[in-house]
C-alpha cells in the first residue's frame, strides 16, 4: 500500500503488476453496502477521492478485506476481482463516472448521513 499516492500496488503469477487507486477500490467495493443485492440496489458512493486504507486483511486464500478510514471494512476483494479491476481500470471508473451522472451527482459530493446516523439530525 503506498500512503503517498493512495495505491494498492498488487502483482500476479503473470508478472502484471497494477498500481490501484483507494478511491476506486472504495467506490467499486464488491460489498453490499455499495453494490446492493441485485441490480438496481447500488448506492453510488462519492466524496471518496481522499480515501485512505488503514489496514488490509487477509481472507482465506482467495483475498483481502481493506480497512478504509471512513469506516467501510466489509468489502472483500478476491484476486479475481482485484486482477479485473487493476487490468480495467479504464473501464470501472468509467462505469463509475456514468453512475454518477445517471444520478446527478458529483465525485467530491459528502456521502449523505446513514438513516438513523447521529449526524441524521443535522
Amino acid at each position: 500500500m503506498h500512503q503517498a499516492s493512495r495505491q494498492l500496488e498488487i502483482s500476479f503469477d503473470d508478472g502484471q503488476v497494477f498500481h490501484i487507486p483507494f478511491e476506486l477500490m472504495r467506490v467499486m467495493s464488491p460489498s453490499a453496502e455499495v453494490q446492493g443485492h441485485g441490480p438496481g440496489q447500488e448506492t453510488v458512493q462519492t466524496g471518496k477521492r481522499e480515501v485512505g486504507i488503514s489496514g488490509v486483511a487477509p481472507v482465506g486464500h482467495y483475498g483481502i478485506q481493506p480497512q478504509f478510514d471512513d469506516g467501510h471494512e466489509s468489502g472483500i476483494f478476491t484476486w479475481a476481482y482485484l486482477y479485473e479491476m487493476g487490468s480495467q481500470q479504464t473501464a470501472f471508473w468509467a462505469r463509475y463516472e456514468s453512475q454518477l451522472k445517471a444520478n446527478g451527482v458529483d465525485r467530491d459530493r459528502p456521502m449523505p448521513p446513514k438513516p438513523g446516523s447521529a449526524c441524521a439530525s443535522h
